[in-house]
């Protein structure tokens, strides 16, 4: 049965593989990043998207009017878009910070409280942290603004599945490891992770799929490597 499914930072790397994944199982996709274009360049007619920022306040409501006018209720949300900035803590800004945060926790946190009202007992919020955000896990210098961010909505997470315990949905955060994409590259030149963006997309959308049914209010933590 097709699912009608939102995911945020779809432009590239895991994201823009989960639209191409889910909409070839014929489940009605929402891509939404600052650049539509890519996702945009696909043939498929159960693909929608356009350009959305989750720093700008206004674009909240072009989601709410487009669900209104399309869909009516919304099964799956999956938050995959992220902001990674590796720089030393001395050298990271107040303004920084926030940029972070603004996309990586605020962004979430929004996008949640917009989509909420048009998502039934048996919907699934998936958002995706990082390793780095799991206390105790190993920790890595110049990710001060980043690790924290992504350890903030693994707590928002767990906070949500309790308020909403009752009525659904549900609510579940994956801690990825490192993953083969643009964004990676960008923050740690030369790094190469053992798993793909497609892979890991492959995972992702048959967890936002399914494991509602098994999971409300956990942290699954993604990754091969030890620590």
């Amino acid at each position: 049965m097709s699912k009608n499914i939102i995911i945020t930072g779809t432009s590239r790397g895991i994201g823009f593989e989960m639209v191409h994944l889910l909409a070839s199982q014929g489940h009605h996709v929402l891509a939404l990043s600052r650049n539509a274009q890519p996702v945009s360049n696909l043939q498929y007619d159960n693909i929608s998207s356009f350009a959305f920022d989750l720093c700008n306040e206004s674009d909240y409501k072009k989601v709410t009017a487009f669900i209104e006018k399309e869909w009516n209720h919304v099964d799956i949300l999956i938050n995959n878009a992220g902001l990674l900035l590796n720089k030393p803590f001395s050298e990271t800004t107040f303004t920084d910070f926030q940029k972070v945060y603004e996309t990586n926790v605020f962004g979430v946190s929004e996008m949640i409280r917009t989509v909420l009202p048009f998502m039934k007992k048996d919907s699934h919020v998936v958002t995706i942290s990082s390793m780095g955000g799991v206390q105790g896990s190993m920790k890595f210098a110049g990710l001060a603004a980043y690790s924290s961010s992504k350890g903030a909505v693994i707590t928002l997470t767990e906070l949500l599945a309790e308020e909403y315990k009752e009525s659904g949905p549900s609510f579940n955060v994956l801690a990825l490891g490192a993953v083969q994409t643009e964004m990676l590259e960008e923050a740690f030149p030369g790094y190469v992770a053992n798993i793909s963006a497609l892979k890991m997309a492959e995972y992702i959308s048959e967890f936002a799929l399914n494991a509602h049914k098994y999971y409300n209010g956990k942290l699954l933590q993604v990754s091969n490597s030890t620590p």
